[in-house]
């Protein structure tokens, strides 16, 4: 599958999804100019964009699958928890994208407080679109990262993504992934090991050691992000089975 990324930071998602094998990548749009060296660096075939708020169909190739991690800010424990409010809250361009290029997927990526604020909206605008949704929180702890790090992630899709034929009505909104599933696609990512002083510390005198260390903050861990594209490629192959009977 083609896929293009939004917010993309260092391409943790990406590098995740490529790992599990779900396609290549188009495109990104990342506005920070030191990940945008580091994107450059592991994914030089690739275009680059820098503002979401100035991409769209107009200038973005369509692709199969579009994912991203919008910012936490409005949402996170950590901040005023401000939602809609918050002047950072780019849920709506992610939107307005998803809706201008209508790709089969979309992966979402956030923090869990987002569960309690403005979620609701998030799965509204989906369904409105044309989506459904199934989301569920993992931690890269539970891969054996040396830090917890949970995060929601929400997988997208249309309905008729692999077939021309109608599809029955179904719910916008599918719900958590089941204990059994996320046991069976863990177990196929548990190949994580971050050595000693690379999970969160780097040395004073490392070139460039604020950005490395806002950009790790704000990265997926590509293993989780593997265990999700794993998830999208058995929803992919039960809609072709579907599309087929």
């Amino acid at each position: 599958m083609r896929i293009g990324s939004l917010f993309s930071g260092i391409g943790g998602l990406e590098k995740g999804l490529e790992d599990a094998g779900v396609g290549h990548i188009v495109w990104q749009v990342e506005r920070d100019p030191f990940c945008r060296q580091v994107l450059a660096r592991h994914w030089p075939d690739s275009v680059r964009h820098d503002d979401v708020r100035t991409v769209g169909a107009h200038n973005l190739e369509p692709v199969d699958v579009i994912c991203g991690g919008y910012p936490c800010q409005p949402f996170s424990i950590a901040g005023l928890k401000r939602g809609v409010n918050d002047e950072r809250h780019l849920w709506p361009e992610f939107a307005r994208i998803i809706r201008e290029l209508r790709p089969r997927y979309a992966i979402l990526e956030n923090v869990p407080n987002h569960l309690g604020i403005g979620f609701g909206d998030v799965l509204g605008d989906l369904a409105s679109i044309g989506y459904d949704a199934e989301w569920d929180v993992l931690s890269a702890g539970g891969l054996g990262a040396h830090h917890i790090r949970r995060r929601i992630f929400v997988i997208a899709n249309l309905p008729h993504a692999v077939s021309r034929r109608p599809q029955r009505q179904r719910t916008a909104a599918k719900g958590p992934w089941s204990g059994q599933q996320l046991t069976r696609l863990v177990q196929t990512a548990l190949r994580l090991s971050v050595p000693a002083g690379e999970s969160g510390g780097v040395s004073d005198g490392v070139p460039g050691r604020l950005h490395r260390l806002r950009a790790l903050g704000n990265a997926v861990v590509p293993q989780v992000a593997e265990v999700v594209g794993r998830r999208l490629l058995e929803i992919d192959a039960a809609l072709r089975q579907e599309s087929a009977a």
